[in-house]
C-alpha cells in the first residue's frame, strides 16, 4: 500500500514534461549511453587544450556503488576512455560531505593504477581527468566562484605541474549563467542540468537550438520513460529527501550537544542563546539548498519547522 509520501512524490514527478538530469537513471542515461554527449559535456567543462579536445570515446565498466544517494558510496559514475588512452570519470554527487574528495582521489589513483598490466612500462601510463559535478555548496569560503580546477603543482612554482591527475569540481548551486559567458556549450550543460527538473514542462529556447542538448532533453522526456524507470527514479527522489531529512537531524543534534557541553561549563543562559540561533540559521541554509534544488515548499517546511510562507521568503 501506498503511503501518502510515495503519492505526492509521483504527483510531483507527472507535473512537468521532463525527469531531473541530476537523478541517477537519467544522468546515466544522457551520458553514460551516449558517446557523442559525454564527449561534448568533458570537452565543455574539462580545462582540455584546444589541440587536446575529445574526438573519440569509449565507456569502461563502472563500480558497483549503492542505489541509496545518501550513502557516502553512491555516485553517479561514467567512465570512459579516448582513442589516446586518456581515461575520463564523470561524478555527479548529490550531497557535499567530507568523505566525498577522498573518494574523488581514490577513483582517480584507482584509474591510473589499473592502466598498467604487469611488466609494462610506467611511459604507458595515460593521464585521468575527474570532472564531479555537486548538486551542493561545498566550497564556502568561495561564495562566487563554482568552478574548481585542481592539478598536481609545486607549491612555491605553481607553474610547474606534474601531469597524470587532473580534478574539476562544479558546484552547481553557484553557477550562473553570465559567469562563464564566453563558453557557449559549457553554458549550455550547466543550464541543462540546473533547469531542467521534475517540475519543468517547457524547455528554454537555446538548450532546444543546440543539437547536443536538444538530444539530452529528448532522453529525459517522461513520456519517453518506461514504468520501471519511472519507479527507479521516483525512489530515488525519495531517498534524496530522506538524507535530506537525516542531515538535518545531523544538524540538531551536533546543536543540542553543543548546548549540553554549554550548560556544564557554567554558561548555560549565554549558550543556549547561541544555540539557539545558530539551530535557527542552520534549518534556514538548509531550507535555501533544498528550495534552490526545486523541492516541494511543502517538504521544506515540514523538514525545517519553517512555515511555507517563511520559506517562499528565502
Amino acid at each position: 500500500m501506498e503511503n501518502n509520501n510515495d503519492k505526492k512524490t509521483k504527483e510531483e514527478i507527472m507535473a512537468g514534461k521532463y525527469l531531473d538530469p541530476k537523478a541517477d537513471l537519467t544522468f546515466k542515461l544522457v551520458f553514460g549511453e551516449h558517446k557523442d554527449l559525454v564527449m561534448s559535456l568533458l570537452n565543455a567543462l574539462l580545462p582540455l587544450d584546444p589541440d587536446g579536445q575529445i574526438t573519440s570515446v569509449e565507456y569502461l565498466p563502472s563500480e558497483l556503488v549503492p542505489e541509496n544517494p545518501g550513502k557516502k558510496d553512491s555516485v553517479v559514475d561514467v567512465s570512459c576512455e579516448n582513442q589516446q588512452g586518456r581515461q575520463f570519470i564523470v561524478e555527479m554527487q548529490m550531497y557535499w560531505n567530507h568523505h566525498f574528495q577522498q573518494r574523488v582521489l581514490l577513483n582517480a589513483s584507482k584509474a591510473v593504477v589499473r592502466q598498467l598490466k604487469e611488466g609494462e612500462g610506467y611511459n604507458l601510463i595515460q593521464p585521468v581527468y575527474c570532472l564531479n559535478l555537486v548538486n551542493d555548496i561545498g566550497f564556502k569560503s568561495e561564495p562566487d566562484e563554482f568552478y574548481h580546477d585542481y592539478a598536481i603543482v609545486n607549491v612555491a612554482h605553481s607553474d610547474r605541474i606534474i601531469e597524470g591527475l587532473r580534478f574539476v569540481f562544479v558546484e552547481l548551486p553557484k553557477f550562473r549563467p553570465e559567469s562563464i559567458a564566453e563558453k557557449k556549450m559549457a553554458v549550455l550543460w550547466l543550464r541543462f542540468l540546473t533547469e531542467i527538473n521534475r517540475k519543468t514542462s517547457e524547455a528554454p529556447a537555446e538548450l532546444l537550438e543546440n543539437e547536443a542538448t536538444r538530444k539530452a532533453l529528448s532522453l529525459v522526456e517522461k513520456s519517453a520513460m518506461s514504468e520501471a524507470q519511472l519507479y527507479a527514479y521516483d525512489k530515488f527522489w525519495m531517498a534524496v529527501t530522506d538524507e535530506a531529512g537525516f542531515l538535518e537531524a545531523r544538524y540538531q543534534r551536533g546543536m543540542t550537544e553543543g548546548m549540553e557541553k554549554g550548560r556544564a561549563e557554567g554558561r548555560e543562559e549565554g549558550r543556549a542563546e547561541g544555540i539557539t540561533q545558530g539551530k535557527e540559521e542552520a534549518n534556514r541554509e538548509s531550507a535555501r539548498k533544498m528550495k534552490a534544488k526545486g523541492y516541494d515548499l511543502g517538504d521544506i517546511a515540514e523538514i525545517t519547522g519553517f512555515s511555507v510562507d517563511e520559506v517562499e521568503k528565502l
